[in-house]
């Protein structure tokens, strides 16, 4: 059985270009897959578009004072959904939103939950730590 390998492009677009690609995007019939936002030093967005296994990725990079962006909900009308979530947990600006929630879309314990998170290191073990932990499961004693 042949395995079928979808193709993806990731495709680096400026705020300014946003709507006219997800126009281009829907009048050569591709849908909307998703609307992804990671927080990075600043907000990377990533939108998704797919037509016969022909995934074509635009990503942005949005400073968090960045004025607001373009809703393609006006081409992809269930783009409301992500815009809308985007803005509540990342606080990134939409304008023209088919349906704007004002923030109020998601009820969180902090207002733009992810819009302060950092990257943690990961802690690891120092040599020291290690040699103890390695000396005292041989059962070495004075």
């Amino acid at each position: 059985m042949k395995m079928m390998r979808e193709n993806q492009q990731v495709i680096p677009i400026e705020a300014s270009m946003l709507l006219s690609k997800a126009k281009e995007m829907f009048d050569n019939g591709y849908r909307l897959v998703q609307i992804g936002c990671t927080k990075l030093e600043n907000n990377e967005l990533t939108y998704a578009f797919d037509k016969d296994y022909n995934f074509i990725y635009f990503k942005l990079i949005v400073a968090p004072e960045a004025p607001k962006l373009p809703s393609i909900s006006s081409v992809y009308w269930c783009a409301f959904l992500y815009e809308n979530e985007i803005h509540d947990l990342y606080g990134v600006q939409f304008s023209g939103i088919a349906i704007d929630f004002h923030g109020n879309f998601y009820r969180t314990a902090q207002e733009k939950a992810f819009a302060y998170c950092e990257r943690v290191a990961t802690p690891t073990k120092t040599a020291s730590a290690a040699d103890q932990t390695s000396s005292s499961s041989t059962g070495s004693s004075k």
